[in-house]
């Protein structure tokens, strides 16, 4: 399909790929489309930057599918690497794993300035991207093509396109526009974010995870960023049946328990008000798409069951959509459907099922305790490779999957290694 300059409104112009939100996952499918030789429209109803309520965490999930985009750490002066974690359970007992070896492994990066990053590295690869424009009215998807309603700085207008991947969220306009969401869905977790600054304490450094003993099946978090700040935060399941008022009472409490004063230390600042927001983590039981349309990142639920985790997962999926799209062709959208669930599956849902096994264990305090007690007792050996299957270097079901074994199981160098 050919395009030109945006046209009047009420005029309809036509691509191969439109892509409805420039978050990780739009991104990713953005771009990953337009390397197989694509055109490709991004639209976004924000204006960037816009932050993004997260906790900012990077996975070797996220790092690697970040190095595959042609992302690097030098797109974000706010990028802060982290070489392991500090897990704490129930009890008080502490136990560092380490993310050893050349590259990257993990890292913060604030959602602000992480996703402005990503969407000017798309605009750099002549990717356009219209800021300030939503969906609006009815999805047309017939044999040939999809169209929909865009609403803008300069009105409505209709656009065509081969395929529209739908990266627009847990609230996806185009789920619920397709008649796709279920009533009442508010997510499998809730989580609260705030952050902090004048942070001298072990946080300025260290990521730390705490297993509070009222938080499980949960955790609270507080991950380093540069210049003493920290994104200091915690993330529940729904079904521990707290209301959304005891969720905020919790949260108050949480920030004066010693052993967090302590890790942020005596001058640490809580900056602004906390943020709350809902997760979706259903990636085993949701609908990835209807004609042609293909849901990624939180339209598809792709979370983490175990951890809330979700730019890894929104990368991941933005890229296998492309992928899809590309494999099948222009006109064969069932096949691009096939092929994205088949995908999908392979990478997500072995993992899915696994994560929340483990949930199961750690949402009492004496599982919780257990299994932080069965990881120190593991030596250095077991401590660095539960790190590194913690932080998705591996898919936590490999085990059951044996498709993806491979000679470096759990050896990998880490991503960045020529810039790290």
């Amino acid at each position: 399909m050919n395009h030109g300059a945006t046209p009047p409104p009420g005029a309809t112009e036509s691509w191969d790929v439109v892509v409805v939100g420039a978050g990780p996952a739009g991104i990713a499918a953005a771009i990953m489309s337009q390397q197989a030789g694509r055109s490709v429209l991004v639209i976004d109803k924000a204006r960037f930057p816009r932050d993004k309520c997260c906790g900012d965490g990077l996975t070797t999930l996220a790092v690697r599918e970040l190095e595959l985009l042609g992302f690097t750490p030098d797109h974000l002066s706010d990028w802060k690497t982290v070489d392991g974690a500090w897990i704490r359970s129930p009890s008080g007992r502490e136990v560092h794993v380490p993310l050893e070896g050349p590259g990257i492994y993990a890292a913060v990066a604030p959602r602000l300035e992480f996703d402005h990053a990503l969407v000017q590295l798309a605009q750099t690869r002549s990717i356009e991207i219209r800021e300030g424009h939503r969906v609006v009215g009815p999805i047309d998807d017939d044999a040939d093509e999809v169209s929909i309603g865009v609403n803008g700085p300069t009105g409505d207008q209709r656009i065509r396109a081969r395929y529209v991947i739908a990266a627009d969220g847990m609230w996806s306009p185009i789920r619920t526009e397709l008649g796709l969401t279920p009533p009442g869905y508010r997510g499998e977790w809730h989580a609260f974010r705030q952050y902090v600054s004048g942070v001298e304490g072990s946080a300025a450094e260290r990521l730390h995870v705490w297993f509070e003993a009222d938080l499980l099946p949960g955790y609270a978090w507080s991950f380093p960023l540069p210049g003493g700040r920290a994104n200091l935060g915690f993330g529940i399941r729904r079904d521990a049946g707290l209301s959304t008022g005891e969720m905020g009472q919790l949260w108050r409490d949480l920030v004066t328990r010693p052993h967090i004063v302590e890790a942020l230390g005596p001058h640490a600042t809580l900056e602004g008000r906390h943020m709350a927001w809902p997760i979706p983590a259903r990636i085993d039981s949701v609908v990835l798409g209807r004609g042609r349309v293909l849901f990624v990142g939180d339209a598809a639920a792709a979370t983490d069951v175990l951890t809330g985790e979700g730019i890894g997962q929104a990368l991941l999926t933005g890229r296998l959509a492309a992928e899809s799209i590309v494999t099948a062709g222009a006109t064969n959208p069932a096949l691009a459907q096939r092929i994205y669930r088949r995908s999908v599956r392979h990478h997500l849902e072995a993992d899915h099922k696994m994560s929340a096994l483990l949930g199961r264990i750690l949402s009492s305090p004496r599982g919780a305790r257990g299994a932080i007690r069965l990881i120190e007792a593991s030596g250095h050996w077991g401590r660095r490779n539960f790190a590194r299957w913690m932080f998705e270097d591996e898919p936590r079901a490999v085990v059951l999957t044996p498709s993806r074994w491979h000679r470096e199981f759990l050896a990998r160098p880490g991503a960045f290694r020529m810039v790290s």
